[in-house]
């Protein structure tokens, strides 16, 4: 349950509530069972994130039972992890109202308020609990983590440790203090509390994970491997530790694991996107293009405010000559990054491929918000001189770019060079300068064109040996 809280976003049904109700000290004794068996499938429906259906299933409980507040808070907490506050927020008010010094429900309502991200108010609430009980732990755990998201470490290692001084067990204010040090890059008192967070909760994913972050952070990668090892043995299915193992994989140069890594969490959850950024990249690295393309298309339609997969599928319509499908591609990268020119020249480059004079406003439109000054300003403007079917600027940009002394920014304009004599029909010159561009020092490899020129060089048979 805890795990559903931290990863999901959503709120989720406080682990004390539904403890409490199993113990079955406070249910009659004729409907115990019953009732028991009823919550054991709501924390199954709420571990897969079946909200709607835990919130039917909690409704068959019968009355009186169902109408105490206890249950009542209980059904507004599945009620938040379906994103239904509003309801939620009625509910545990109401029970606040009959019962002003309730904390369950004060609990509740600062859950629901964090699950909306309202970290002023959901510290009012928690404040109010302390007010009541200046000794509860789960509230004194909260305030802790909403001070360590605000970078506010101290007041963050007063509440943890104001819970750490009546238990020195308690797995929350172990990894809360070992956090707060290890912001505070004081790595031996991080790992003392970390340590014993292991010794005391040995089957915690959380708290070798908690460790593995301390030794990446220190420089100890392969002790930080064995401890994400071990997070993966005790949980398989949890996603993010399958990412945080993938791409300290990639740290250390393990690139192949890596990949296995993050498809593993892809195979545990296809619909979350942080592991396409990574596995679309490698897989073109490693030569897997179809793979690639499908990983790029997935990450655009789960992230698609993450522009750099419009980019990525661009490219991969480029190397197909799927022109209409590239210039929709960078379009979309650039309304999403419209600082970036290139991308606007990408688009530019696959419209005058599909419509020479069409493409001419949208030219007309992007140039203008480029430095007059710059290199790329001449660029567009030799691909808008083109779609007036002049050539007159071609002369003038071969001079820039041979006095360019950016070697980046000339490898760039140079396979923009490049694609000018392609769509002129003059594949010789447009080989000419792709083989420039990877003759060049080894960091061009780095700027987005360059998988784009292997591709053209490797389909044509001109790839160095």
């Amino acid at each position: 349950m805890r795990k559903l809280q931290k990863y999901s976003g959503k709120s989720f049904i406080p682990v004390f509530l539904i403890l409490l109700f199993l113990g079955g000290t406070i249910l009659p004794a004729q409907t115990t069972v019953t009732i028991e068996t009823v919550l054991i499938m709501v924390s199954d429906l709420l571990a897969e994130s079946r909200f709607d259906e835990a919130i039917t299933v909690f409704d068959t409980i019968p009355s009186p039972e169902r109408d105490t507040s206890q249950f009542r808070l209980l059904r507004a907490s599945i009620l938040s992890s379906a994103g239904r506050y509003a309801e939620a927020l009625a509910i545990a008010q109401a029970v606040i109202r009959e019962e002003p010094g309730n904390t369950e429900a004060m609990y509740v309502i600062s859950n629901i308020e964090g699950a909306q991200g309202r970290d002023s108010q959901q510290r009012l609430q928690l404040e109010n609990i302390l007010r009541t009980d200046p000794n509860n732990a789960e509230a004194l755990i909260e305030l802790g983590k909403i001070h360590l998201r605000n970078r506010n470490l101290r007041e963050a290692a007063s509440s943890f440790h104001r819970v750490f001084t009546n238990d020195q067990g308690n797995l929350d204010a172990l990894l809360g203090l070992g956090q707060v040090f290890r912001i505070n890059r004081e790595w031996d008192e991080a790992e003392m509390f970390f340590n014993q967070a292991v010794r005391l909760h040995p089957n915690s994913p959380e708290a070798w994970t908690e460790r593995a972050r301390l030794y990446r952070n220190a420089g100890f990668v392969i002790n930080a491997l064995d401890d994400l090892d071990t997070a993966a043995r005790l949980d398989p299915n949890d996603y993010w530790i399958a990412i945080e193992r993938g791409t300290l994989l990639l740290e250390i140069g393990r690139r192949t694991q890596a990949l296995d890594e993050f498809q593993r969490a892809i195979a545990l959850d296809p619909n979350e996107s942080q592991a396409y950024i990574y596995t679309s990249a490698l897989k073109d690295e490693f030569g897997d293009l179809d793979g690639a393309m499908n990983d790029y298309i997935m990450l655009a339609r789960l992230r698609p405010e993450y522009y750099f997969a419009f980019e990525g599928l661009g490219l991969h319509y480029m190397r197909l000559e799927q022109w209409p499908e590239a210039r929709d591609a960078f379009l979309e990268a650039y309304r999403r990054a419209p600082e970036d020119h290139y991308f606007a020249l990408l688009a530019a480059i696959n419209m005058v491929r599909i419509d020479m004079t069409g493409s001419r406003q949208f030219l007309s439109q992007a140039i203008s918000r480029v430095n007059r000054e710059s290199l790329e300003w001449f660029m567009f403007r030799l691909f808008y001189d083109m779609t007036a079917m002049s050539h007159a600027g071609e002369r003038d940009m071969t001079m820039r770019l041979d006095r360019e002394s950016n070697q980046i920014l000339r490898a760039r304009m140079l396979f923009y060079m490049a694609q000018y004599y392609e769509i002129r029909g003059s594949t010789d010159l447009a080989n000419t300068h792709y083989m420039l561009v990877h003759d060049m020092d080894v960091r061009m490899r780095a700027i987005p064109e360059w998988r784009l020129i292997e591709w053209i060089l490797r389909s044509r048979n001109l790839m160095p040996s």
